[in-house]
C-alpha cells in the first residue's frame, strides 16, 4: 500500500460544478480520509490508485476544473507532518465508527 494524496479545486460558479464537486468528495472518501476541504490522505494499492484516478478524470471538467495527486509512496509516516486542530487517522489501524 502506498499513501497517495488527492487535492482538487472544481469551479461551482454553476450547477453542473456543485454536482462535479459532491461526486468528487464522494469517490474521495471511498478510498481515504479527508485532510481538509478538497485534500484527502488515500492509502491504496497500484491498481486501485489507477481506478480511483480513473473514476475522478470521469468527473471532473477539465476545462474548469484541476485535480492532483501526489504520491509519496510506501514509506510515508516519516513524510508527512501534522499541525494544528485536525486530529489524525491512523489509515494502517482499525477505524471503528
Amino acid at each position: 500500500m502506498m499513501m497517495v494524496i488527492v487535492s482538487y479545486d472544481v469551479k461551482t460558479s454553476d450547477p453542473d460544478g456543485a454536482k462535479r464537486l459532491r461526486h468528487i468528495a464522494k469517490i474521495c472518501q471511498n478510498y481515504g480520509v479527508r485532510v481538509q476541504n478538497s485534500v484527502f490522505e488515500c492509502l491504496v494499492d497500484t491498481a486501485n490508485l489507477e481506478l480511483l484516478k480513473e473514476k475522478l478524470l470521469d468527473q471532473i471538467d477539465e476545462t474548469k476544473d484541476s485535480l492532483y495527486f501526489f504520491n509519496i509512496g510506501k514509506k510515508y509516516h516519516h513524510k508527512i507532518e501534522k499541525f494544528g486542530s485536525k486530529d489524525v487517522i491512523d489509515l494502517d489501524g482499525p477505524i471503528i465508527f
